[in-house]
């Protein structure tokens, strides 16, 4: 005789509701699959992605700005960022404020790479978003920049002291 579904515990998780489940879940799969799409067709990962992403918007910046505005850890953003200059797509100048930093920047290489990817990555978007309706799209964005608010508060907690 088969043995009757477990119902689910209140001390486990409801993946499809869990929230940062879901948010990991997709974005995990969002990025493996950048990733392997650019590579193949780039020479450059996702991450490389991101940081030519955020230099088009904000050019002459430091690895630190990088890692604040998109939120990786600064090792990932260094490798990228060494990557990107050995392949001639960035290139870095001395901060006037702080002679200890350099501020990476687009090389028109970079730019020419930049408006490439940005077209796939365009079109995948436009892939994910199959059968969402414009109002969803909005809600979404609208939710995911609540969300983004609150991630200091959320990274900040700390279990109270139960001793």
């Amino acid at each position: 005789m088969p043995s009757k579904p477990k119902e689910p515990s209140a001390k486990q998780l409801d993946l499809e509701r869990y929230i940062p489940a879901l948010v990991n879940f997709l974005s995990n799969k969002l990025s493996s699959g950048a990733s392997v799409c650019y590579r193949k067709n780039f020479n450059v990962g996702v991450i490389e992605w991101r940081v030519l992403a955020m230099l088009k918007v904000e050019s002459n910046i430091s690895a630190n700005r990088i890692c604040q505005v998109i939120g990786l850890d600064k090792a990932a953003v260094s490798r990228a960022l060494k990557q990107l200059q050995t392949l001639e797509h960035i290139s870095f100048v001395k901060d006037e404020h702080d002679g200890r930093s350099s501020l990476a920047k687009l090389t028109l290489q970079g730019e020419k790479l930049h408006d490439e990817i940005l077209t796939v990555a365009l079109e995948r978007e436009r892939l994910l978003l199959h059968e969402v309706s414009e109002k969803e799209i909005d809600t979404l964005i609208d939710v995911l920049l609540k969300l983004n608010k609150n991630i200091k508060k959320v990274n900040a907690f700390e279990i109270p002291d139960t001793k």
